[in-house]
Order: C-alpha cells, then sequence, then structure tokens
C-alpha cells in the first residue's frame, strides 16, 4: 500500500510540474476550425484568382492589382478568423479544466511561436509584392512548421511532428510550384484537421 501510495504522489508530481512547465490548454478542436478555415480560403483564393491566372511558376509574374487585392484580403480574412477560433476553443478548454489561459508558459509559447511567424510573414509579402507568387505557398508551409517546432519546447511535444509534416509539405511545394497550392491545402487543412482530432481523441 505504501508503494502504491508513493507511486501515486510521484505521478501527481510528474503533472503538476508538466503543467507549470508547459502549456497544456491547446484544444484538438482550434486545429480542426483552423484546417477548415485554411481549406476555405484556399478554395476562395482558386475560385477567384489562380483558376484564371498561372501565377503558381517559379519566377516572377506581373500580378495585377485586383488579384493582390484578392489574395491579401483573403489571407488576412484567413489568418483572423483562424486567430479567433484557436483562441476561443483553447480559452473554453482552459475554463473547462479549470486552468488559465494566459501565464507565462502560454507567453514563451507565443514568442516562439510568433518569431518564425512574422519573419515568414515580413518574407511572403516581400515576395508577393515582387511577383514572386508561386514561392509563397511553400513558404508559409515552412515558416509555420518552423514555429511549430520551434513552439513545441512549451507545449505538447508532438506538436514538433505536425511541423516536421509541415516543413517537408513546404519542400515538396517548392519542388512542384505548380502543385503548391494544392499542398499548402493538405498541409494548413487536412494534416491540421488530422492532427487537431487526434488530440481531441486524446483529451
Amino acid at each position: 500500500m505504501e508503494k502504491e501510495k508513493y507511486l501515486d504522489d510521484l505521478s501527481e508530481i510528474r503533472k503538476i510540474m508538466s503543467r507549470s512547465a508547459r502549456f497544456i490548454s491547446l484544444s484538438g478542436l482550434s486545429g480542426v476550425s483552423t484546417g477548415v478555415i485554411a481549406l476555405a480560403g484556399a478554395l476562395l483564393a482558386h475560385q477567384l484568382v489562380f483558376r484564371y491566372h498561372d501565377y503558381l511558376v517559379d519566377k516572377a509574374v506581373r500580378i495585377n492589382v485586383e488579384s493582390l487585392s484578392t489574395l491579401l484580403l483573403i489571407a488576412l480574412g484567413t489568418l483572423f478568423f483562424s486567430v479567433v477560433s484557436a483562441v476561443w476553443f483553447t480559452g473554453r478548454k482552459s475554463r473547462k479544466e479549470n486552468q488559465r489561459v494566459w501565464d507565462d508558459q502560454a507567453r514563451r509559447l507565443l514568442i516562439n511561436l510568433l518569431i518564425p511567424l512574422i519573419t515568414g510573414g515580413i518574407l511572403c509579402l516581400v515576395l508577393l509584392f515582387k511577383g514572386y507568387v508561386g514561392f509563397v505557398p511553400a513558404l508559409t508551409l515552412i515558416f509555420y512548421g518552423l514555429a511549430l517546432v520551434n513552439g513545441s519546447h512549451y507545449t505538447f511535444s508532438h506538436i514538433r511532428y505536425l511541423g516536421i509534416t509541415e516543413i517537408v509539405l513546404g519542400l515538396a511545394a517548392f519542388l512542384f510550384i505548380g502543385q503548391s497550392l494544392y499542398l499548402w491545402m493538405l498541409g494548413f487543412g487536412v494534416v491540421q484537421m488530422i492532427y487537431g482530432l487526434m488530440i481531441q481523441r486524446k483529451g
């Protein structure tokens, strides 16, 4: 009995240390929702822009103002709704488990996510305005993957594998630029949704 109590105490101590060292309030539903939003954004971009213009090539193209504005609006809308849904589902999970949403671990996670994301976002904007549209899907996948790998030290460790998957898909998108939008949909949409469902089942 004493040995079982000792093992239970050790298990409880490990759980407390895990909570204090890592942000564990990430919701699987946030992954599913952001995946759905990403798919919707990509399909909208295909219908409004890419089906009429051959922009996904490995050289600079002359992109008209209307197409550029449409792509930027879709990107901003996709980002906005993804962030809102992720925050909402994560907040809901935290309240259900009586955990704080914003603490030192969340702050560290956010900082480590934002450094690669902001760097990649600025680079993609520069390339987009210079006409290198074909490189943008690959780079967004790669920098998103790097952000996940970087942030995995401060939350669930298996997020690292999601990040590596996104990086591999990003490299593939560089090899097959003409199909890079479909690889983007696979990475940000399908893979993200599958990962979210896996986390939700474990939760």
